[in-house]
């Protein structure tokens, strides 16, 4: 019995692009939303990591600790 493919495994970039038409259009600005808010978050999240200066992005571990041992 031979195993059933994807449903859309040969279909082309146009085929699968007419597929969105299937999409409610109700959906859409949910959609648009969703897809701002989370290239906002990924914006603010890269643009903390790279301005805090506060921010500890390496470990304390190693030769610093070892220094405090001695003391």
């Amino acid at each position: 019995m031979p195993v059933p493919g994807e449903e859309q495994s040969g279909h082309t970039i146009s085929q699968r692009l007419r597929t969105l038409k299937r999409i409610p259009p109700e959906l859409i600005p949910l959609g648009i939303v969703l897809g701002m808010a989370i290239g906002a978050a990924f914006y603010s999240m890269g643009h903390k990591l790279m301005t805090d200066k506060t921010l500890r992005l390496r470990s304390t571990r190693g030769k610093e600790s070892a220094k405090k041992k001695d003391h």
